[in-house]
């Protein structure tokens, strides 16, 4: 009985919290669709760590030449500095969908529908990820190193051949599009859209660049990734958007001038 009154009394606040959400969430629709990209993410993995990365005479024949114009400035590049940096706002950029949630009351009260929103499209760009480095096997630049901090083993390791695509731009552009993305539906009239479009931006770009100079990832890589990452931070949410207007059918009935009745269906349109 207690339990029957504590749900009725939480069932208005419920609603109220969906009716304030510019989103929709379905636990049908979402849950498989969560769980078959986690699935693909699991089994792409497993095929990726079946790669035992590079022979020391493959290492031994990396050429720059070999790789494309585009990317050849980058083939040679290692920086241990760098990586390190790039580590800073890569896992920062995780927290930052807490902070929005801890920070604005609007998000708060639908923060398990934005969880949700929040796994799917970490889900989406995972299994991109992980896709891509299992059938895309690309050396990393610092394969092409000839700087003697780095040894055969390093440069040929299981983890060498991983390049394509940049997986911590992804993630980062992921999670800071994703929060200007969810900040802008609550608050379309709100003067800091701007500001928060630009960090998101701004972010993951300096990921990029220092995964670039750390011999990480080629540049072709980083804009993958950044594309990637944006795209699932925005149109996970968009694709979950109510719709302003809606369609119904309404049965009507009457009589017509000469007195006999009529009944039938009439398509209306919300705006």
């Amino acid at each position: 009985m207690r339990a029957a009154l504590a749900l009725s009394a939480a069932l208005p606040a419920l609603a109220q919290a969906q009716t304030s959400s510019p989103y929709q969430t379905r636990l049908a629709v979402d849950g498989p669709v969560i769980g078959g990209l986690l699935v693909t993410t699991g089994v792409a993995f497993s095929q990726g760590r079946k790669d035992k990365g590079l022979t020391e005479q493959e290492v031994y024949a990396l050429r720059r030449e070999d790789v494309n114009r585009f990317d050849r400035f980058a083939a040679g590049n290692y920086d241990l500095t760098a990586k390190k940096i790039s580590d800073y706002p890569f896992y920062g950029s995780f927290a930052a969908p807490l902070v929005l949630a801890l920070a604005d009351g609007d998000v708060r009260s639908n923060a398990g529908q934005v969880g949700v929103l929040y796994l799917e499209t970490l889900a989406v760009t995972g299994a991109l990820f992980t896709v891509a480095t299992a059938a895309v096997p690309r050396s990393r630049p610092l394969a092409y190193s000839t700087n003697p901090e780095l040894s055969v083993r390093q440069r040929g390791n299981n983890n060498a051949t991983n390049s394509f695509f940049a997986g911590h731009t992804a993630a980062t552009a992921t999670n800071t599009f994703f929060v200007a993305k969810v900040f802008h539906d609550f608050h379309p009239e709100s003067a800091a859209r701007p500001f928060v479009w630009t960090a998101a931006a701004a972010i993951p770009a300096a990921v990029g660049y220092m995964r670039l100079k750390a011999g990480k990832h080629f540049l072709s890589d980083n804009l993958v990734g950044y594309a990637v990452g944006a795209a699932s931070g925005i149109l996970v949410p968009q694709l979950h958007k109510k719709s302003r207007g809606g369609v119904s059918v309404v049965p009507v009935q009457g009589l017509n001038a000469n007195g006999y009745s009529y009944g039938g269906l009439l398509l209306t349109k919300r705006l």
